[in-house]
């Protein structure tokens, strides 16, 4: 198979495509056909070896977490799948165009999705779902702030939230106001309007996709008791603020979200635009792009 394969630390230059050994479904794995693979944050921090202290790579290593495709074969000990269907989902080694992935962070697509959109979904699902089930753990009545709220986490964080009940405000630059108020939240902050800021006041909770000084003005607003929730790490004045539960949320696979939200974006309740799709053979370029930031999701072609 063709895959994009790492051999080295460095700038995406680095990421080269290949002929690769096929892998084979083993136990509780299906072996899928790539229709596509998404690129998230986490790869190029993996890539440039901003992760190394964490999260070391094995060279030669192919990246990617993210994919779509069809079932080519069913490993040993696999029920509910078959060959033919098509799935989205959660693996390692992506960027392929064969990937043997564990059944649970497999899920079936629905019919009415797009295979090639579907590739973008399952991480921000479980990512988005769960900074609000376990990380902020929301109740109904709760006003809540979701930072980067037009991000892709983000967007699937205001979503759940809805669902739970909350009184959801989304946090944006205030240049992209108009655009946050499309999310169904029930209010829009302009985090760079110091009015706005003021007019805010004390939250229960906070879910937060952005980190830096958002997250440290942020956590100025949770209430005593409350719920300061991260994907990207506490922030640095977490210590002035003793009274507010940090909880750091790395998200684990779950079908149930991924399916949930791909049904959501399906039937147009939940939007989640694609940036670009590009062929597997232009990782290094789109995930330069998609570093630089500002162009949306990217997808690799396979």
């Amino acid at each position: 198979m063709k895959a994009v394969v790492l051999r080295e630390y460095g700038g995406p230059e680095k990421l080269k495509l290949e002929e690769w050994a096929d892998p084979v479904a083993g136990a509780g794995q299906v072996l899928v056909q790539t229709a596509a693979a998404g690129i998230n944050p986490i790869d190029y921090k993996l890539r440039s070896g901003a992760m190394k202290a964490f999260m070391p790579l094995e060279f030669p290593v192919i990246l990617g977490y993210d994919f779509s495709g069809v079932v080519s074969a069913v490993g040993p000990g696999v029920t509910g799948f078959a060959v033919g269907d098509k799935v989205f989902g959660r693996a390692g080694a992506c960027y392929a165009e064969l990937i043997a992935a564990g059944i649970e962070g497999v899920a079936k697509a629905p019919a009415n999705l797009d295979l090639v959109d579907a590739a973008a979904l399952a991480v921000i699902s479980n990512t988005g779902e769960q900074i609000i089930s376990r990380g902020a753990k929301v109740q109904a009545g709760q006003r809540l702030v979701v930072t980067g709220a037009l991000g892709y986490v983000g967007r699937v964080a205001v979503f759940y939230a809805k669902q739970a009940g909350a009184a959801v405000i989304a946090a944006v630059r205030g240049a992209r106001a108009r655009e946050a108020a499309l999310l169904g939240a029930d209010e829009v902050l302009a985090l760079d309007d110091e009015a706005d800021m003021r007019r805010l006041g004390i939250v229960d909770a906070v879910a937060d996709t952005v980190g830096g000084q958002v997250a440290e003005s942020m956590l100025g607003k949770v209430r005593p008791g409350g719920v300061f929730a991260t994907v990207v790490g506490p922030p640095e004045n977490a210590k002035l603020y003793p009274t507010v539960k940090v909880e750091m949320v790395s998200s684990a696979p779950d079908p149930a979200s991924m399916l949930a939200v791909a049904e959501a974006v399906a039937a147009g309740r939940l939007a989640l635009p694609i940036g670009r799709r590009v062929p597997l053979s232009e990782a290094a370029s789109a995930q330069a792009a998609a570093e630089n930031g500002g162009i949306g999701k990217v997808l690799l072609l396979a």
